[in-house]
């Protein structure tokens, strides 16, 4: 008698806050396809994605107090998202960890939070005591990270030019993605480099543009990446 043919596993499906900017959410989208094992359509990640560039901006809310508080957007997408059928979220944007708190307090999906998972990819290495940030002056405001190395015993490098780590961000948003972009992110990692153990790129903007760094980096986008990949293919063998 012939053996039945297996039901295959199914991915569990993950929701993704995008948007912020879209260019990083296509790019987290790219990673994940890269990082996943497959033969056919059907291997590959299910992802429910709300690329939304119309939530009110992080850095005018953080930073210069003139903006609305993105937060009930951001709630208003992950509840959406749990209501599509998601089992677990990704935001592939270090400042909007911000709101993570009031997210997961919306819902009741499990975060897949970059911040924290890139603290301890970093952790786990050994030997790291100095971390140079390259992020937003959000998140350097905040001290999202500051305060998750703290809890490790490493601690933060800041860039010297922190305005132009600014523009660079700025210019990714305008969609200027090029080798001259590049090419002055390196050139800032490479200086701050020289104090640091390893650097982290920590804005998914500058993700976009890190091609081009010449020293040793973690990229918390590509650590979402792989977070996205690993949750939404546990035990399917792959």
């Amino acid at each position: 008698m012939p053996k039945p043919l297996e039901t295959p596993v199914p991915h569990r499906v993950v929701g993704v806050i995008g948007g912020m900017g879209p260019e990083a959410t296509v790019d987290l989208m790219r990673r994940v396809i890269a990082k996943t094992q497959a033969e056919d359509d059907q291997d590959h990640v299910h992802l429910l994605v709300e690329s939304n560039p119309k939530i009110p901006s992080r850095i005018a809310h953080l930073i210069e107090g003139t903006g609305p508080d993105p937060t009930p957007e951001l709630i208003r997408i992950a509840q959406n998202l749990q209501r599509g059928g998601a089992h677990a979220l990704a935001i592939p944007c270090n400042t909007a960890h911000g709101y993570a708190e009031a997210i997961k307090r919306a819902v009741d999906l499990p975060l897949l939070d970059m911040v924290a998972l890139t603290v301890e990819e970093i952790a786990g290495r050994g030997g790291i005591r100095r971390v140079g940030l390259l992020a937003s002056s959000a998140v350097i405001k905040t001290k999202l990270f500051e305060t998750a190395f703290a809890a490790k015993r490493i601690s933060v490098v800041l860039p010297p030019r922190q305005d132009e780590v600014m523009g660079l961000i700025k210019a990714v948003k305008r969609g200027d993605t090029g080798l001259e972009a590049q090419k002055r992110l390196a050139d800032l990692a490479s200086a701050l480099s020289q104090g640091s153990d390893t650097l982290l790129v920590a804005c998914s903007e500058l993700s976009v543009i890190a091609a081009g760094i010449k020293v040793l980096f973690v990229d918390s986008l590509d650590v979402l990446a792989q977070a996205v990949v690993e949750f939404a293919t546990a035990g399917t063998g792959r």
